[in-house]
């Protein structure tokens, strides 16, 4: 079975790109279907192309795509996937996103740079996309810059209770380990019941990827600390922070993070380090040479399914969250 009807004739569709498979058959598990049969391929000149092998007239029709590595190639496809079913007669579509692409170019910096987010949205958008679904934005204002609907899911609860099992919260100080994480780790925080600390942090602007910490500010002596951030890229910030908070007394650091990234030399840089576990999720493929013994990978198939059923039945995708959305 690769669809789920109501009265009505009303009928769900689960497409999925070439860039994780295993994820979008994961969410298909989870929904109880199978992924609509697609032909994808690329021609010799490394041109996509994309058919549809059913009928998708009149579907709700979701498209699952991860933007991991080679990250323009798996948007680019998602693109042409989204124009097919628009020029097939589907009647909503809604594009799945778990990592968005670019989404760290979300504002201008210094002049004469690009809002590549933006981009993003409007490619989408003149694609075909009637809505879309993503998983921890870097920033929250990215919803703003698509003309529709944007259900953006957070992975917080997936990590929180996977840590609240492991942790001493009595012990535990929640770190952000910047500025603009915040907010954020002001929700973590609350929801643990745990103190909050930040470290404030100053990066080139002319070196991609370097961090310069300056300082911790909050208590963690003689804490378990639990540095969160929405990816991984490089590992620099999160390696700098645990740094910082074992020079100030931690006794011990946990990783959470939604996106793992892991750009080199990420890896290397984790396995290197004194933090005591890497928690993520699997919104991004991790292959078997990026994976080291104290990562640990949590499933977010589960929130993506629940989110797609609570668009395709008009239910309330906010509700999910408790009010956080």
């Amino acid at each position: 079975m690769s669809s789920i009807k109501q009265t009505g004739e009303k009928k769900l569709m689960f497409f999925s790109g070439r860039a994780y498979p295993e994820l979008a058959e994961e969410v298909a598990s989870h929904l109880g279907i199978l992924t609509s049969p697609t032909t994808l391929r690329d021609f010799a000149n490394g041109e996509i192309y994309a058919r549809y092998q059913e009928s998708v007239r009149g579907s709700d029709a979701f498209v699952i795509q991860s933007h991991t590595g080679p990250i323009n190639q798996w948007i680019m496809e998602q693109l042409i996937m989204v124009d097919a079913l628009k020029r097939a007669s589907a009647k909503r579509i809604t594009v799945i996103m778990p990592f968005f692409g670019y989404a760290r170019q979300d504002k201008k910096g210094r002049g004469r740079e690009p809002i590549t987010a933006r981009l993003m949205a409007d490619l989408f958008k003149t694609a075909g996309a009637d809505r879309l679904m993503s998983i921890d934005l870097h920033t929250s204002q990215i919803q703003g810059f698509f003309d529709g609907p944007v259900d953006h899911l957070f992975a917080m609860p997936v990590l929180v209770n996977y840590l609240k099992d492991k942790l001493d919260l009595a012990n535990t100080t929640v770190v952000s380990p910047d500025t603009g994480r915040v907010r954020l780790s002001e929700r973590w925080a609350d929801t643990l019941g745990t103190p909050l600390a930040f470290i404030h942090k100053r990066r080139d602007l002319d070196v991609a990827n370097q961090v310069k910490v300056n300082e911790v500010v909050g208590r963690v002596k003689g804490r378990t600390c639990v540095l969160i951030d929405d990816m991984i890229d490089t590992a620099g910030t999160i390696c700098k922070a645990a740094d910082a908070l074992y020079e100030q007394g931690a006794t011990d650091v946990v990783v959470a993070a939604t996106h793992a990234v892991f750009s080199d030399p990420a890896v290397d840089r984790l396995k290197n380090s004194r933090i005591s576990e890497v928690i993520v999720t699997n919104t991004l493929p991790i292959p078997e040479e990026k994976r080291f013994d104290n990562l640990t990978v949590l499933s977010i198939a589960p929130l993506i399914a629940r989110a797609i059923t609570e668009v395709f039945s008009d239910g309330s995708v906010t509700s999910m969250f408790e009010g956080d959305s």
